[in-house]
């Protein structure tokens, strides 16, 4: 009798089909309406002034009081307001654009050269004391001007420089914000490398500079020039308590006095001219900042981050 002997089962060794997970497709970023809505505050908060100064740089100054505010008046009165605002009392506005150009040429410029050649050597050079410098730095970032024009004020009239182009342009020099920026930027654009290199060849420290770092410091330099040039043109607290003579006086303080001037009792109505006047101030800042966009926005973001 023969025992018949059932084999088990086979098993299966064929491996399991998964079904695949659906991988998450990098998409479009979600939209925060709360973000959303901040945004277009700010755009409010800051486009509406500057749509309030264009239309009334058109108004008369009669069409002032007699018109709404963020809506032009019957008669457009732009270019007649920009002809007397050149050739109102003798045609001071001049002047003071004159002077304005003055302080960012000679104080603004000279800021941004002292901040590539010291940035650039505290980046890439080592001596002792470099870390005392940084921490002078970095506290002198943190302390405003306006805590420090007092003192100026004292040392200059001491000096006998008050009362003199001078007593803008020499405070104008100093840009420890410029510095620190220049500093990072030039640590992180200019391999070490490259410098060691161009030394190997031959070339002088000098040489070095302007035919290597300087190109690649391009970006930096612009952006330390647009914020040196916008603190310079906007300076009114210094040239205040600097100036009394009236035709050193740079725009800002120009036109702060004729808006004094304006709201005296019995002089001359020109709020007009005012706002013709600082229409005219910003459009040259506005220009160079749409001209060199490109620059400054890389030059901040490459320095603004440090590996």
């Amino acid at each position: 009798m023969s025992t018949s002997v059932t084999a088990p089962p086979a098993k299966n060794t064929a491996p399991r089909l998964r079904t695949p997970r659906k991988k998450h497709s990098p998409g479009k970023p979600k939209r925060s309406v709360l973000m959303t809505v901040l945004m277009a505050l700010m755009v409010l908060y800051t486009v509406v002034p500057l749509i309030w100064l264009v239309i009334n740089a058109t108004k008369t100054q009669a069409g002032l009081g007699d018109s709404n505010g963020l809506w032009f008046a019957h008669d457009f009165a732009l270019w007649d307001n920009i002809r007397t605002t050149f050739t109102y009392h003798d045609g001071i506005f001049g002047r003071w654009l004159l002077n304005t150009l003055l302080y960012v040429v000679l104080g603004a410029g000279g800021a941004t050269l002292l901040a590539v050649l010291g940035g650039y050597a505290l980046a890439k050079f080592d001596f002792p004391g470099k870390r005392g410098i940084f921490a002078v730095v970095i506290g002198a970032v943190a302390v405003p001007g306006t805590a420090l024009a007092v003192p100026t004020f004292l040392m200059f009239s001491k000096m006998g420089l008050t009362d003199t182009p001078w007593a803008v342009i020499i405070p104008s020099l100093v840009s420890p914000f410029g510095l620190y920026l220049m500093w990072v930027f030039a640590a992180e654009a200019i391999p070490t490398e490259l410098l060691e290199a161009a030394r190997m060849d031959g070339a002088s420290e000098v040489r070095t500079f302007f035919q290597v770092a300087l190109p690649l410091l391009a970006p930096g330099i612009v952006t330390v020039l647009l914020f040196t040039t916008v603190a310079t043109w906007n300076n009114y607290f210094l040239p205040l308590i600097m100036l009394k003579d009236p035709d050193w006086y740079p725009l800002t303080l120009g036109l702060s006095a004729w808006s004094n001037q304006a709201q005296t009792i019995g002089g001359d109505v020109i709020f007009n001219l005012v706002i013709t006047g600082s229409l005219l101030t910003i459009i040259p800042l506005i220009a160079a900042f749409l001209f060199l966009q490109k620059y400054w926005q890389s030059g901040l973001a490459a320095g603004s981050v440090k590996e």
